[in-house]
C-alpha cells in the first residue's frame, strides 16, 4: 500500500479512537474533560491536514514523477507543492526531465540524419546482428549485391548470399580493410568493423566502389604505353620493311641469291606480323562511342551463332540456343556488340578445345544474355585477374580480348560477370541496364 493510503488509514483509525474517547467523556459529565478532548480532536485534524500538505502530498507528487520516468513521458512536468524541500526536489526533477527530453530529441534527430546519410551514401553499408545475419543494408549495398530490395538480403547470413562479394567479405578480419577485385571486373574497397549498441558489438561492412577510378587510371596508363609502343614499332617496321623490299628487288634475278631472298621475305613477313600485333593493342584504345539503338537481342544472337557455327563444328562443339519466346529489346550498337559476342563465343570454344557444348540464353525483365560453356572452367585466382589489362591464360594470348569486351560493355552501361559455377558450367552473364 502506498504512503498516501497508509496516511488515510492512520487518520481514520485516529479519528475513530478520538470519537470513542469523546463518547465516554461526554457521558462522564465532565465538561472540562469534554472540551479538552474536543480541542484535542480539532488539533489532531489540523495537524493531520498540515502533515498531509507537508509530507504526504510531496511524496505523492514525487511518486507521480517516478511513474512519468517509468513510462518515459519526458514532456510532462510536476507542479510545486509549496514545501521548500519538496519544491527543490520538484525543480531538480523538472530540470532533469527537460534535459532528458532534449537529449532524446537530439538523439532522434541524429539517428534520422544518420539514416538519411546511410541511404544516400554511394558506399554500401551492411550491418549484421549478433547472429551474423544481415540486419540492415542501404540501397547502394543492394545494388552492389545485385538485389533489387533489402528484403532479399535482410535476415540472411553472408554465406547464404550467392554473390562473389559476400564470400570475399567473410574472409576479411575484424577491423581490417582490403581491396577486392571480382570476376565481374568490379573493384571494391571493403572494411570490416563494429559499433557498440546497448553494450553489444555489432559488426558491419563498408563497401566502396573503386571500379571507375581504377579503370580510368589503368586506361590512361596503358593508352599512353600502347600509343608510344605503336608509334615506335610502326615507324621502325615501316623503315625496315621498306629497306628489305628494296634490297629484295635489287637482288631479284641474281644467281645464287634465292636463299637470301627467302630470308628477306621471312623478315618482311615478321615485320608485318609485328605491325599487326601492335595494331591489335592500338585498336583497344580506339574503341568508338556506341551508337545506341533499340535492337532485337535474339536476332543479334542468331547472327553471331551462324557466323561462329562453322568454326565450332570443326572442333565438334555444338552451339545450343534457348532464346526467349518474345525477343528482348536492348539499346546497343549492333556492330560493336556483335564483336563482343563473337569474342565471348570464341573464348568459350577455346576453353572447350574439343567436344563440348556452348549454351546461349536470352531473357527479359530485366534483359539478360548468358553464354555458358562446358570448358575446363576458371579457378578462383584467375577469376580476379580476368579483366586486368594484358592478362591472358593462353600461351600466346595478348590479353586484350576481355579488355575489349569490358570496355564495350561498360560503354553500353551493362553489368556482367564471368565465373565457373558449381554445376561445372562457365557462364558469361550480361545484364542490360
Amino acid at each position: 500500500m502506498r504512503v498516501k493510503g497508509l496516511f488515510w488509514v492512520f487518520t481514520v483509525l485516529l479519528l475513530i479512537i478520538l470519537a470513542i474517547l469523546t463518547y465516554f467523556v461526554f457521558f462522564s459529565y465532565s465538561k472540562p474533560m469534554f472540551f479538552f478532548v474536543e480541542g484535542l480532536v480539532v488539533l489532531t485534524v489540523v495537524y493531520m491536514l498540515v502533515f498531509y500538505r507537508r509530507i504526504i502530498r510531496p511524496l505523492h507528487t514525487i511518486g507521480n514523477g517516478m511513474e512519468l520516468l517509468k513510462e518515459q513521458d519526458f514532456s510532462s512536468r510536476l507542479s510545486r507543492v509549496g514545501q521548500t524541500e519538496a519544491d527543490r526536489v520538484v525543480d531538480v526533477f523538472n530540470k532533469m526531465m527537460e534535459q532528458l527530453k532534449n537529449e532524446r530529441l537530439h538523439l532522434r534527430e541524429q539517428n534520422h540524419f544518420l539514416d538519411l546519410l546511410i541511404n544516400a551514401s554511394p558506399m554500401g553499408v551492411v550491418i549484421l546482428n549478433l547472429d551474423r545475419e544481415v540486419l540492415s543494408v542501404n540501397p547502394a549495398a543492394c545494388k552492389i549485391f545485385g538485389a533489387y530490395t533489402s528484403l532479399e538480403l535482410v535476415g540472411k547470413k553472408l554465406s547464404e548470399i550467392d554473390t562473389p562479394l559476400a564470400s570475399e567479405l567473410l574472409q576479411i578480419p575484424l577491423y581490417d580493410s582490403q581491396t577486392v577485385r571480382l570476376n565481374d571486373a568490379n573493384i571494391y574497397k571493403c572494411t570490416h568493423s563494429s559499433f557498440v549498441d546497448r553494450g553489444f558489438h555489432h559488426p558491419f561492412y563498408l563497401v566502396e566502389t573503386l571500379t571507375q577510378e581504377v579503370f580510368k587510371a589503368e586506361k590512361k596508363a596503358y593508352e599512353k604505353v600502347i600509343r608510344m609502343i605503336a608509334h615506335e614499332v610502326n615507324n621502325t617496321t615501316a623503315g625496315i620493311t621498306s629497306t628489305l623490299d628494296t634490297l629484295q628487288s635489287a637482288i631479284d634475278g641474281m644467281d645464287n641469291m634465292s636463299e637470301v631472298g627467302d630470308v628477306l621475305q621471312v623478315s618482311m613477313d615478321r615485320c608485318y606480323s609485328m605491325s599487326r600485333f601492335i595494331t591489335n593493342f592500338a585498336d583497344v584504345v580506339r574503341i568508338p562511342e556506341p551508337q545506341l539503338q533499340p535492337v532485337q537481342l535474339n536476332e543479334v544472337v542468331s547472327y553471331c551463332k551462324r557466323f561462329m557455327e562453322m568454326i565450332c563444328q570443326n572442333r565438334n562443339i555444338r552451339i545450343r540456343m534457348e532464346l526467349s519466346e518474345v525477343s528482348p529489346v536492348a539499346d546497343l550498337d549492333p556492330s560493336l556488340f556483335e564483336q563482343v559476342l563473337v569474342n565471348i563465343i570464341k573464348n568459350a570454344a577455346e576453353s572447350i578445345e574439343q567436344d563440348g557444348e556452348i549454351y546461349i540464353t536470352t531473357s527479359g525483365s530485366p534483359v539478360c544474355l548468358e553464354i555458358a560453356d562446358t570448358g575446363k572452367g576458371i579457378d578462383k585466382e584467375t577469376e580476379t585477374k580476368l579483366f586486368s589489362p594484358f592478362f591472358s591464360t593462353k600461351p600466346n594470348g595478348q590479353g586484350i580480348g576481355l579488355i575489349f569486351i569490358r570496355e564495350v560493355l561498360l560503354k553500353h552501361n551493362c553489368t556482367f560477370s564471368l565465373r565457373t559455377y558449381s554445376d561445372g558450367l562457365t557462364r558469361f552473364k550480361i545484364l542490360f541496364g
